[in-house]
C-alpha cells in the first residue's frame, strides 16, 4: 500500500478567513500520472490543485490542475504551494526558491506566517489591442473602452468607472469564441466610487495588506473549467503593466470583486515579470490516502496555449 501524502486547503489571496481563492496543494513523493492528478483535483473541486516534488536535480517541481485539465500558469494555486510549504517546515521564513514549472521557474518567497503571506513572480506579456466581439458590448451591458487579446489566451476588456462590476450577472454560459478561455473584466477603483463598486454590503474601499486598491477585475473562464475564477494571480500579472503605466505607479494593488473577494500587491520584478504579494489562510491539512500512481510524462493535457 502506498504512503499517504501531505495535503491541504489554502485560500489564497484573502484578507480573511473564508474568502480568496481555494486552491488544494498536494505534496508528492515522486512525478505521479498526470491521470491521477486530474482525478484528485477533480475530487477537491478547487479552481486548481498544485502538485509539487522534488525532482532527481534536487530542483523543486509544481504543475497547476483545475476539476477538468492542467493549465499552464496559476497564480493563487503557486501562492497557496508556498504558504503549505511555509505551514508543513519544508520552507523557511525569507527563503527564496524557484519552482519549476511550465512557464518557467517561478521565484517565490514566504514573507510572513501569522498572518501567512508570500510572494511570487509570474511572467507578463503584453495586451494587444482588438476589434470588440457585436456580442460582448450585449451581454455586459455597455460597450467596453478597450478590449485586448494576450500571448496567455486570456481577453480583457476595460469598463467606465461608473460600472458596477461587482453586480454584472455571471455572463460564462454566454461568453464565445476566445473569450471562453479567460476574459478578464477590469476598470479602475476610485475612493469616491469605492462604496458602489465593491460588494453589497460593503462600505469601504478594499484594502490589500492595508493599502487601498488602484483597480478591480472579475475573471470567467468557461473553457478551463471555472465559469468564475474567485481571485486570479495570473490575470492580474497580465494586466498589472496597464495599471502601473496608468498610473505612473511601480506597485499597484488589484481587488477581484468576485463573491469570494481578495487581492494583491502587484510590483515591477524585471522585464516581463510582476511579483504580486498577498495574504493566505490555511483551511485544511490533512493527508491523501493511496498516494500517487507512476508517472506518464508524455501523457500531458492542458488548457490553453
Amino acid at each position: 500500500m502506498r504512503e499517504p501524502l501531505q495535503a491541504a486547503l489554502v485560500e489564497a489571496f484573502a484578507e480573511a478567513p473564508l474568502g480568496g481563492n481555494g486552491a488544494g496543494v498536494v505534496l508528492l513523493q515522486e512525478p505521479a500520472e498526470p491521470v491521477w492528478m486530474q482525478a484528485v483535483a477533480a475530487r477537491l473541486q478547487q479552481s486548481e490543485t498544485a502538485f509539487l516534488w522534488i525532482g532527481a536535480d534536487g530542483e523543486w517541481r509544481l504543475r497547476w490542475f483545475t476539476p477538468s485539465c492542467e493549465v499552464p500558469l496559476c497564480g493563487h494555486a503557486t501562492l497557496a504551494a508556498v504558504l503549505a510549504l511555509g505551514h508543513w517546515g519544508r520552507l523557511a521564513l525569507g527563503q527564496d526558491l524557484a519552482l519549476h514549472s511550465r512557464s518557467g521557474p517561478l521565484a517565490v518567497r514566504l514573507e510572513s506566517l501569522e498572518p501567512a503571506s508570500a510572494r511570487i513572480v509570474l511572467p507578463s506579456s503584453g495586451l494587444e489591442p482588438q476589434a470588440l466581439p457585436p456580442y460582448l458590448a450585449e451581454l455586459l451591458g455597455e460597450p467596453p473602452l478597450a478590449y485586448w487579446s494576450s500571448p496567455l489566451g486570456y481577453r480583457v476588456a476595460l469598463m467606465a468607472n461608473s460600472f458596477n462590476l461587482a453586480a454584472l450577472p455571471l455572463p460564462s454560459a454566454q461568453l464565445g469564441g476566445q473569450d471562453r478561455q479567460g476574459l478578464v473584466v477590469m476598470q479602475a477603483l476610485e475612493p469616491a466610487l469605492a462604496s458602489c463598486q465593491i460588494q453589497p454590503g460593503r462600505s469601504r474601499q478594499p484594502q490589500v495588506l492595508g493599502q487601498p486598491a488602484d483597480y478591480q477585475l472579475r475573471f470567467f473562464a468557461p473553457g478551463l473549467g471555472i465559469a468564475e475564477d474567485p481571485v486570479t494571480g495570473s490575470a492580474h500579472a497580465l494586466v498589472a503593466p496597464y495599471w502601473q503605466e496608468r498610473l505612473g505607479k511601480r506597485s499597484v494593488v488589484g481587488w477581484q470583486a468576485s463573491p469570494s473577494a481578495g487581492g494583491m500587491v502587484c510590483a515591477e520584478a524585471g522585464p516581463g515579470r510582476i511579483a504580486l504579494t498577498g495574504r493566505g489562510h490555511l483551511l485544511w491539512d490533512g493527508r491523501l490516502e493511496g498516494g500517487a500512481s507512476a508517472p506518464d510524462l508524455a501523457n500531458w493535457s492542458v488548457c490553453g496555449p
